[in-house]
């Protein structure tokens, strides 16, 4: 959460080196005495040994034996998308933003595209894509200052996260903050305006779309049409509206299963940390808590100031004592400080 700091989401035009990095090519060199005839080599037969995994697999099914043909990379993303809650970071952030009938994002509200980039590298922390690099001296500096470097290359089926994940494999080690600002578009360095990562919002709009959330209709603003995303199943943000009550007024925590949280996710309770200072920082939260009273939202305000500035501390861990639930007497921003401290796996 070292994303998003006490005094909001701080833009930094820093530029940085440009980026150095090479592919090396795997040219394939076989040592072969046939490579001299002139005839062709014969083809690799179906069983022959090879590293590669096949791109077509064929299964029977039925009692005629028909084969069915299918991708085995279909299965593990299948697998991987089993393992996740429905929603991202970024489309819970971006839900509880978004207007139910209208359909848009607040014109007011330039914070939110800045949030959104920083709740993708959180979610590649969380699927433990990236975390940040060891190194023995990396604790004499600030949380958004220490590098990160990819520890899985695999996707994750999530176009955006695919796309930033990409292009850390292929850049060199930034910190925190400088991928934050690159993927903003927050640089003065031309050779790095590439990273920006275009119309995030609208993707992303467009994936809810697709998971049967919004619906897409057509407005007209004056002098011009602007496609605009209504919510077509409130369930979601019903969902996403009773977790951030849950967690900002209870003394003692506990999230109910849902269909779009269920049980046996990793960091459950840390994901709805890091939703809820990410919508603290993109100027949302107050989204939810409309059905609370003046003092109430006070509050709960002032309880996100108290998790943002505890839990930017320390890297995210896989094991914390308030994974449980119960996070003491002493409110969510006491709890779990041995164990968070540890360090053990994600970047914040």
């Amino acid at each position: 959460m070292a994303t998003a700091s006490g005094s909001g989401l701080t833009r930094r035009r820093g530029a940085g080196n440009a980026a150095s990095s090479a592919a090396a090519d795997n040219d394939d060199n076989p040592n072969n005495d046939s490579s001299r005839v002139s005839s062709p080599a014969p083809p690799r037969k179906p069983n022959d040994d090879n590293t590669r995994s096949p791109e077509t697999a064929y299964e029977s099914v039925g009692a005629n034996g028909h084969k069915i043909a299918f991708d085995p990379r279909d299965i593990s993303e299948n697998e991987e998308r089993s393992r996740q809650p429905k929603l991202t970071l970024m489309e819970e952030v971006l839900l509880m933003g978004l207007k139910d009938k209208q359909g848009y994002l607040s014109f007011w509200n330039d914070n939110i595209s800045y949030a959104l980039r920083g709740c993708i590298v959180i979610e590649l922390a969380f699927r433990g894509r990236i975390s940040m690099q060891r190194d023995s001296s990396r604790r004499r500096f600030p949380l958004s200052d220490r590098l990160l470097e990819v520890v899985d290359e695999t996707l994750t089926g999530e176009v955006l996260l695919d796309e930033a994940l990409k292009m850390m494999k292929s850049s060199e080690k930034m910190s925190v903050s400088s991928w934050i600002d690159l993927m903003s578009g927050e640089t003065w360095n031309l050779m790095k305006i590439g990273y920006q990562l275009k119309q995030v919002r609208e993707r992303l709009a467009k994936g809810l779309v697709d998971k049967g959330i919004l619906r897409t209709e057509k407005r007209n603003f004056l002098l011009f049409d602007m496609a605009t995303h209504p919510v077509a199943d409130g369930g979601a943000k019903d969902e996403i509206r009773r977790r951030v009550r849950a967690v900002l007024t209870n003394r003692t925590v506990v999230l109910p299963a849902s269909p779009f949280l269920p049980d046996g996710i990793e960091f459950r309770y840390l994901r709805t940390i890091a939703m809820l200072c990410a919508a603290y920082a993109a100027n949302v939260l107050e989204n939810a808590l409309v059905t609370l009273g003046h003092e109430a939202r006070e509050r709960a305000f002032a309880q996100v100031d108290e998790l943002l500035a505890e839990y930017s501390q320390w890297p995210f861990g896989k094991r914390t004592s308030w994974e449980c639930g119960d996070w003491g007497e002493s409110g969510p921003g006491h709890s779990g400080r041995g164990q968070s401290g540890q360090g053990q796996g994600a970047a914040a």
